[in-house]
């Protein structure tokens, strides 16, 4: 499938998201300033770990979501900013303990939780994240919300549960792949953009439209996501790459991978995959398995189709045309990885 771009899309630079975010950037600045200021909320025994899982600060993808949902649909108020942090608290829990889970020592270039204080400590201070992020969400005046948090929260654990449940399953469907990433990431990429648009009191029909928006570019930035875990590279990513290998979680490429090869290549790939052989499954898809790449770049770039479509819903605005160049710049973050295959 080729990338299809809005005329509006700017090259891939250091920081592709700069261009996403400016219509909301304060906003967006007062977010991160707030996560930082949540470890007064805990008791100072434990201050310096929680200022430790805080401070690393990320691409705010979620945050921006839920903003960008707020000011497409009237404007951005304190309670905008108020979900944009509490998503962001509950990723930031999920990646604590998915750190613990596969093991990782390095993310966003510094040590994990679990790399510096051991998985005992990193799993309750996840906790601590988790609950404190929904204590925060019971603030709001409309108890609906809170319950939507709370369901997209769940949502995200039984997605990382059934992930890990399915380690090295080498006969997974692509289908199953695709439910297993719906709840582990796109819950919260969805529940971010509708309730921006619901604490706008945005009419229903454009209120779905922003969650289905929200949810097929959560996919489609986890399948980016998956894609780079094997074809990326440490020094630009920051983090550990090849963990999902090695703890046998059945991402896109590998199953495509899977699915290209002859019988007495799959044979192989098998037992590569087995052996959380990372290395060498990167450089195949990286060189022979450019089938594989493509066809996974190929379903993201789908996902982003379907959430440029959830837009036709809305008004023109910046705001809108910003969630139009986010679908784009995630489209060229794929791209760039096709043509490093190609």
């Amino acid at each position: 499938m080729e990338v299809s771009l809005r005329p509006t899309a700017a090259p891939l630079k250091t920081n592709p998201l700069t261009r996403v975010a400016s219509v909301v950037q304060p906003e967006l600045d007062e977010v991160s300033a707030r996560i930082a200021r949540q470890t007064g909320a805990f008791d100072p025994a434990i201050e310096a770990y929680i200022s430790y899982a805080l401070e690393s600060g990320g691409k705010r993808l979620r945050p921006l979501v839920a903003l960008l949902a707020g000011a497409a649909t009237g404007a951005v108020t304190t309670a905008h900013i108020d979900l944009a942090v509490i998503v962001e608290l509950i990723h930031l829990a999920t990646l604590v303990h998915d750190d613990i889970i596969d093991d990782a020592e390095r993310r966003r270039s510094q040590p994990t939780l679990n790399a510096r204080w051991g998985n005992a400590l990193s799993v309750l201070l996840g906790d601590s994240l988790f609950a404190h992020a929904l204590d925060l969400s019971t603030r709001f005046e409309d108890a609906e919300i809170s319950r939507a948090i709370a369901r997209a929260t769940r949502d995200v654990c039984t997605g990382e549960i059934i992930q890990t449940q399915r380690r090295f399953d080498l006969h997974l469907a692509v289908e199953e792949y695709f439910r297993i990433i719906e709840l582990k990431t796109a819950t919260l990429f969805a529940v971010a953009a509708e309730l921006g648009a619901k604490l706008n009191t945005t009419p229903a029909r454009q209120t779905q439209a922003l969650a289905n928006f929200g949810r097929h570019l959560g996919a489609a930035y986890q399948i980016y996501d998956d894609c780079i875990d094997l074809a990326g590279h440490e020094s630009t990513t920051g983090k550990t790459l090849g963990t999902d290998l090695r703890k046998g979680k059945m991402t896109l490429p590998m199953l495509q991978l899977l699915r290209h090869a002859s019988a007495i290549e799959k044979e192989r790939y098998c037992a590569l995959i087995l052996e959380g052989d990372s290395a060498s499954v990167g450089l195949l898809l990286k060189t022979t398995a450019t089938a594989a790449m493509n066809d996974s770049v190929a379903s993201g770039m789908m996902r982003l189709e379907q959430a440029r479509i959830q837009l036709e819903h809305l008004p023109e605005s910046p705001a809108t045309e910003s969630l139009h160049l986010f679908a784009d710049t995630i489209a060229l973050m794929l791209q760039s990885l096709r043509e490093q295959a190609a």
